[in-house]
């Protein structure tokens, strides 16, 4: 099972088990490091020690067979299973050819050691720059909150009130490096599956195309080196896609206002101080504290333990809670509980003023919480003018854009696609828009229609089925997951499955002409999958399963006819299979598997493939504004 997705509402929290997965996150990365440096130590033997080639190919292909990829979230999909295996496919093949090898290819390290070291250094340095920088402004904020706790309430206003803002400026430099350290782990895990792949794909490619001595094993491992290129195509299409999902997320938890609006939907823990009383004083002890409002019950871990003894949680049963008068002790920000358990009351101090609140907002305490009330913003909507809109935009691309490399990917102008949709949906005369008679083009018409399915109130595939698609789409059987897609297709609004019908047809359509526009079903599922699809709440976890939304949305369009030709069979479903957390027992096709030898002509070389494919989606991508309300592919 891969680790868990790091929030970055945890990083407000700041909890143990936040830090526990952090330290996981973080030995993963060391490891990783490790092996990064054995690759490229490895790589060298083999480029410079043609003597020892033999032994130089045999470490190395160990050094693959023992690496292990970490994933996040709790499935796979088919193409990263391929990659998690690919290292032990690789080491295989270099094991049953190495009585073969007598030269040495050349420019490999052009092809390996360059890229590797370009990934250590852009990467893993980054995230290791971030990591102290989280470091060291966690341990100014701690610092700061200490001597900020121990202030004393009879200081003079202003002294107080100068001490709350250095401490609330700590505290949101704490939290902007804790945010962005979170980012960049998840951005290093991610490229991981491609940024290393790829380097030694395309040298173990090499090695096998220039040894002449080796060539028939070559044409065997072509069946798995294109599986191994698509699947890595695919990972990095899903990447790019939740990247973009990801950073807008991480700028949006960074803005002031987003830590308010957490608390209406972050559970009620955190930091408290509580009060306890011995013989030669009183001493304040540091609890990370979770309170459950079924039952009343306050959970108390204790932070600060001697290295020689390990103490449990504390359960308490609250029976009130009530605010200390700032008068009846020294301290800021307290208020006592009473409990089942204790005969006394017991007194705890909160972070701040707003903290306590909080506190006995959930507790049940006299002191009421406000909150600003939310202003929705303006939404699209699936009436008749947006069935309009949608069949012109769709009848002008089939038209005069279907064979347009690109189309979809490559967006407009954000004015004149403001100002196709003001025309269009102008309340005083909706709809009177004629697209061929304008002056509009392709990219215009393509974005328009993308901002529009991205702004309905809900998602056209509704939120209510997106839990039981995302589970579809994780499913190890793969006729499961088309019948079940399938079935749910016909559980959605009339309105809603007739938009779907019509706009999937068009992507069928569109994806007919593939070997001019270049956009195939997989292409055109990861524009379309976070636009017809997304969770409810915006989390880490829902922006790592956009991969598993354009499944779902490959699956529309691949198998258009079997899905909305016919009804789904009325017969009971199985039970949906609950997500993976093991990659399934189907392996991909492997050195043993695959059918007899053909001869044919080699593919073009990896080298030259990756600079083709990257040469046309670097314009693409680079063609889309950071930031920009059209950014959505």
């Amino acid at each position: 099972m891969g680790h868990p997705p790091l929030e970055f509402s945890d990083c407000y929290l700041d909890s143990p088990d936040f830090r526990e997965t952090l330290k996981c996150y973080e030995l993963d990365l060391e490891r990783s490091s490790k092996f990064l440096k054995e690759l490229i130590k490895d790589g060298n033997s083999v480029i410079t020690a043609i003597k020892g080639y033999s032994v130089a190919v045999q470490k190395f292909s160990q050094t693959l067979s023992m690496f292990q990829f970490d994933f996040i979230g709790d499935s796979l999909t088919d193409d990263e299973i391929n990659i998690a295996q690919s290292f032990q496919e690789f080491a295989g093949l270099l094991q049953e050819v190495e009585h073969d090898r007598t030269m040495l290819v050349q420019n490999a390290s052009d092809l390996l050691i360059k890229p590797l070291e370009k990934f250590r250094k852009e990467q893993i340095g980054v995230t290791k720059e971030k990591r102290k920088k989280f470091e060291k402004e966690s341990e100014k904020y701690y610092s700061q909150l200490d001597k900020h706790l121990n202030l004393s309430a009879k200081k003079k206003e202003t002294q107080l009130q100068e001490a709350d803002e250095l401490l609330e400026k700590e505290r949101l430099n704490f939290y902007e490096s804790s945010v962005e350290y979170v980012y960049q782990i998840h951005q290093v895990q991610d490229r991981k599956k491609f940024d290393v792949v790829e380097p030694v794909l395309a040298f173990l490619h090499s090695i096998l195309t220039l040894n002449n001595l080796t060539v028939e094993m070559t044409q065997d491992f072509m069946p798995y080196k294109q599986e191994l290129q698509l699947s890595l195509q695919n990972t990095r299409n899903h990447y790019e896609s939740t990247c973009e999902e990801l950073e807008e997320l991480m700028k949006r938890m960074k803005h002031p206002s987003q830590l308010y609006k957490m608390h209406s939907f972050l559970p009620m823990e955190g930091y408290l101080y509580c009060q306890e009383k011995w013989a030669l004083g009183v001493t304040w002890v540091k609890y990370y504290c979770r309170y459950h409002k079924e039952g009343r019950r306050l959970v108390m871990v204790p932070c600060e333990q001697k290295p020689t003894t390990k103490q449990g949680p504390t359960q308490l049963t609250l029976k009130s809670c009530i605010r200390r008068k700032t008068e009846s002790i020294d301290k800021r920000f307290c208020f006592d509980v009473e409990t089942n358990e204790r005969n006394t009351p017991v007194t705890f101090q909160a972070l701040s003023e707003g903290d306590r609140k909080l506190w006995m907002e959930a507790m049940d305490g006299k002191e009421p919480i406000y909150h600003s009330p939310i202003h929705k913003q303006a939404e699209m909507e699936l009436n008749e003018i947006g069935f309009k809109f949608v069949r012109k935009c769709i009848n002008y691309i089939e038209t005069k854009g279907a064979t347009q490399e690109g189309v979809y990917r490559t967006v407009g102008s954000n004015i004149q696609v403001q100002k196709l949709l003001n025309a269009f949906f102008d309340p005083t005369n909706p709809g009177d828009v004629d697209l061929h008679s304008s002056d509009w083009d392709v990219k215009t018409i393509t974005s328009a229609l993308k901002f529009y399915l991205r702004s309905l109130s809900e998602p056209l595939m509704t939120y209510s089925l997106h839990r039981d698609l995302m589970c579809a789409a994780k499913s190890d059987n793969l006729d499961f997951r088309l019948s079940e897609i399938h079935s749910l297709t016909y559980k959605l609004p009339e309105k809603n499955r007739e938009m779907l019908e019509m706009l999937i047809k068009h992507l069928v359509n569109v994806c007919s002409h593939s070997e001019e526009n270049l956009m195939t079903p997989s292409n055109m599922a990861v524009i379309f999958g976070p636009t017809l699809m997304r969770a409810k709440e915006e989390t880490v976890a829902a922006m790592l399963d956009i991969k598993f939304q354009n499944i779902v949305v490959e699956i529309l369009i691949e198998d258009y006819k079997k899905i909305f030709s016919y009804m789904p069979e009325d017969s009971a479903a199985p039970p949906v299979p609950p997500p993976r957390i093991t990659p399934r027992k189907r392996q991909p096709i492997t050195i043993s598997k695959r059918p007899a030898r053909v001869y044919q002509a080699l593919i073009d070389d990896l080298e030259s493939y990756l600079f083709k494919k990257k040469f046309f989606f670097k314009d693409l991508y680079h063609s889309v504004p950071a930031g920009s309300f059209l950014d959505i592919s």
